[in-house]
């Protein structure tokens, strides 16, 4: 929960809060040309046209949306088997290639199958094969995303990672778990009042969130598979903006029981907080740095919002943002080497980065109403909320803000996005 958001959770008003209806369905729109792009060409999977999700299509809008690929179109389709003409591609631009497979097998299941080929050495960079039940197509379409991005880049692909968000709809509110493209939308919590502040736990079953459906701003803790969940704080006041530590057994909170806006720590199952900070102004948004040694969070101790960093036991607490007098909602990267936060520029809000250990920050949206970023578990993306022509919209951006994908309902707004962490592929 944001410093504005929080004084108005404090009257128990929701303007913080989604008031259009939204849609659980999006379209991908990626837009921006960045530096170094590698051409990746996409031959249609042999098969495919049996199959209810066109699976090359969705490796190629994952591809393209992480900014690190362009996409072409094999001049026919091929199957994983075949050695294609790497030379004759490589001379028409492509250093990759994809091919591969799908097929329906007599119990309803469908047998998919790729292989990647790299056009510059003339090598097969290896294959990968799935059983899936049609449902489970979209998911193995990400995961060969996955290894395609890894294969080609060395870092580990999030495609088929999920992401959480709110809306609001009819006059109900819901918090919904989608793929990692806004894809495969699933609701796991509706209600007629306000849910703010989803927050993936680090092993990525569960959620924890802030719901309105007590008459106040109570958290819970939510596990995503059974629709379980339990409160982990409901004291006098405010109980809002937690936050995951590392290890997962317990969240940092933004309590008012004590009269103030103070952060406090508390066991994940719920249980006696202990506080951990005393200022007289208002403390919020905490997060853990991804070593779980330190806490980022705003205040307004200074006089205008700002981030600090404190040790995560307590203590004293150093300034880190300096540029504006409005700066909110830290997110650190699990690397540990970015700080994403949004600042007011006289009447704009504006997405920001800043390299932690130089201190250097630079501007990487184009929007002036951007709320709430989330990495993605490999760094290398953002995920907030701003609005774009108009309309609510999710997006993501590379760092450098060169290549952005508008995630947008179709006739609705979405907030409060937070991106998950890697999960384990099943075989």
């Amino acid at each position: 929960m944001t410093l504005k958001c929080l004084r108005t959770a404090l009257s128990f008003l929701t303007a913080c809060v989604l008031a259009v209806p939204a849609w659980a369905q999006f379209r991908v729109e990626v837009s921006g040309v960045g530096m170094t792009q590698v051409p990746i060409a996409f031959a249609p999977l042999r098969g495919e046209d049996a199959s209810p999700q066109k699976m090359a299509a969705i490796v190629q809008a994952d591809l393209e949306r992480s900014g690190q690929f362009r996409g072409l179109t094999a001049d026919r389709s091929s199957d994983e088997t075949e050695r294609p003409d790497l030379s004759g591609l490589r001379q028409k631009g492509a250093d990759a290639l994809l091919t591969g497979s799908v097929s329906r097998m007599n119990d309803g299941r469908f047998d998919v199958r790729i292989r990647l080929w790299d056009a510059v050495r003339n090598q097969d960079l290896g294959a990968m094969s799935y059983t899936v039940p049609p449902a489970d197509l979209r998911l193995a379409a990400h995961r060969i995303a996955d290894f395609v991005y890894e294969k080609l880049t060395g870092d580990r692909g999030v495609f088929s990672t999920r992401i959480a968000y709110v809306t609001k709809a009819a006059g109900r509110y819901n918090l919904w778990v989608a793929d990692a493209d806004g894809e495969n939308a699933q609701s796991a919590l509706t209600s007629p009042e306000p849910i703010i502040s989803p927050s993936w736990s680090p092993q990525g079953g569960q959620l924890a969130y802030v719901s309105f459906e007590s008459r106040k701003p109570v958290v819970y803790v939510h596990d995503v598979s059974s629709g379980k969940r339990h409160v982990a704080a409901n004291f006098r006041g405010s109980n809002s903006s937690p936050s995951w530590s590392p290890d997962g057994r317990s969240l940092a909170v933004t309590l008012t029981r004590d009269g103030g806006s103070q952060l406090f720590v508390i066991d994940a199952k719920g249980g006696e907080p202990r506080r951990l900070t005393q200022s007289t102004g208002i403390d919020t948004e905490p997060v853990f740095s991804p070593d779980g040694t330190a806490i980022y969070f705003v205040s307004d101790r200074g006089g205008s919002p700002q981030i600090y960093r404190m040790p995560a036991q307590g203590g004293p607490a150093n300034r880190v943002t300096f540029n504006g007098s409005y700066n909110i909602s830290p997110a650190v990267s699990p690397d540990g080497r970015w700080l994403a936060y949004v600042s007011r520029i006289g009447s704009a809000y504006k997405l920001q980065i800043m390299d932690i250990a130089s201190g250097n920050v630079s501007a990487i949206s184009d929007t002036s109403a951007d709320e709430r970023p989330s990495f993605a578990p490999n760094s290398r993306l953002i995920a907030f909320a701003t609005q774009q022509e108009g309309r609510e919209a999710l997006m993501t951006t590379t760092l450098d803000g060169r290549i952005k994908a508008r995630l947008s309902g179709k006739g609705g707004d979405l907030r409060e996005p937070h991106w998950g962490p890697f999960i384990k592929a099943q075989p």
